[in-house]
């Protein structure tokens, strides 16, 4: 397992721990301490920074844009600012994480040539060689993981919210109740939970698998321009990205329907994201 995919597979151990320690303010009644309009700051500022800090302002936007268009428009488009506020934090990161897909033939040819090899020596011919293909490519691997660890308190953050805004504890959209799970609304005779959980995984799956489809779409176009065979790299990271999918779609199905509206907007910005730095990357 290469230092990449034990990365990945411990960002995802870190976000099962976190969601494992994630709690929502509750009352002395048990019942979600909703956040409502006339809650201030100061009020939040005894739960912790984190609270006041990022939980209170996303449900207050819930709250207040709900009273003009609805509390789905509402999640819509907090979702679409708070994601726009994080490519532009993080843009560079994604562009990196493009490049390292680009990379993965080269990467590969390397690792097939030091196979097999685990004296010190060859193993560290076989990081220089990385190292110059990084440099020259100019990608650093380490903040192209940027991304996925900034994705965690923001998806917290987002999911307090929407657990303890008002207006989403009170509102519809198209028939769901956004404070139940898909499984509940489906026992109350609603269908809409399942098709927005449905939707979220169709997109979560193409968000993670398009950045990896791309290169190897333009490089067998490149291969049938030349006229030369083309052999599809094999994807390593591929188990963990199906893990992360189905951790997801688990995770989903005990959370509000809400977050699975967020996390199916969330995704389709990653799709457009994708598509427009690809579009910049090869503009030839």
């Amino acid at each position: 397992m290469n230092k990449k995919r034990i990365l990945k597979v411990l960002s995802l151990l870190i976000m099962l721990a976190l969601l494992a320690g994630c709690t929502i303010a509750r009352n002395e009644d048990g019942s979600i301490k909703l956040i409502t309009l006339s809650t201030t700051f100061s009020d939040m500022t005894n739960e912790g920074i984190f609270s006041a800090i990022l939980v209170y302002p996303l449900a207050q936007a819930i709250n207040y844009l709900s009273n003009h268009l609805g509390v789905g428009l509402a999640v819509m488009i907090v979702t679409l600012l708070l994601n726009g506020l994080v490519l532009a934090f993080t843009f560079k990161s994604n562009v990196s994480m493009q490049r390292m897909q680009d990379l993965q033939p080269e990467i590969a040819k390397i690792q097939k040539k030091y196979e097999g090899r685990t004296d010190s020596a060859s193993q560290q011919r076989l990081n220089m060689e990385l190292t110059k293909l990084y440099q020259n490519n100019e990608v650093n691997p380490i903040t192209a993981l940027v991304v996925s660890f900034l994705q965690f308190p923001v998806l917290f953050a987002m999911y307090s919210a929407v657990q303890r805004s008002a207006a989403v504890a009170q509102g519809t959209f198209l028939g769901v109740d956004l404070s139940l799970t898909p499984a509940q609304n489906f026992a109350n005779g609603s269908i809409g939970g399942f098709v927005f959980y449905g939707l979220m995984l169709v997109l979560q799956f193409l968000s993670i698998f398009l950045v990896r489809w791309l290169p190897q779409r333009r490089a067998k176009k490149l291969a049938d321009k030349q006229h030369r065979s083309y052999e599809k790299p094999k994807d390593q990271n591929a188990m963990v990205s199906y893990g992360m999918i189905i951790f997801i779609g688990v995770l989903m199905l005990s959370w509000p329907s809400a977050l699975s509206l967020y996390y199916a907007i969330y995704s389709l910005v990653q799709i457009i994201k994708t598509l427009v730095i690809e579009k910049l990357m090869h503009k030839e």
